[in-house]
């Protein structure tokens, strides 16, 4: 059985300092993760102090909105069925959201997706994936 998903309503996301930028650059159509200049790792969610060496010389670069499905959820019993999964960056951190257009029974883990924005609720747009 094949579900054509409807749209849901996405809640605006909550926006302080540290994330002000990123949700700029998602207005902009862009999608920014974190790199750590000390030691190098790229990280997700973006956060001023490196989660891998606690150093506070961080800076956002551009991601280039491909990946891969780490593994995933389908939402059936909702208003309006949708899945939410890990999806592991081309960069290498790996960021939770939702897998939009598509047939959710389609999705599969190591499936290559790639980066949507979808409106948000009164606020700037959210990052998603869908197959590439």
């Amino acid at each position: 059985m094949s579900e054509a998903p409807k749209e849901r309503k996405i809640a605006a996301p909550p926006i302080n300092v540290e994330t002000q930028k990123f949700w700029d650059a998602a207005a902009e159509g862009k999608l920014l993760i974190k790199k750590c200049t000390d030691c190098g790792e790229p990280h997700f969610y973006p956060r001023d102090i490196c989660p891998f060496c606690f150093s506070d010389k961080t800076e956002w670069v551009e991601a280039s909105g491909k990946g891969v499905v780490y593994t995933y959820s389908v939402m059936r019993r909702a208003p309006v069925p949708y899945a939410i999964g890990y999806v592991t960056l081309a960069e290498g951190p790996t960021i939770m959201s939702n897998i939009v257009d598509c047939d959710l029974n389609s999705i599969k883990c190591g499936q290559s997706v790639k980066l949507v924005f979808k409106p948000s609720d009164g606020g700037p747009p959210v990052p998603m994936f869908t197959p590439a």
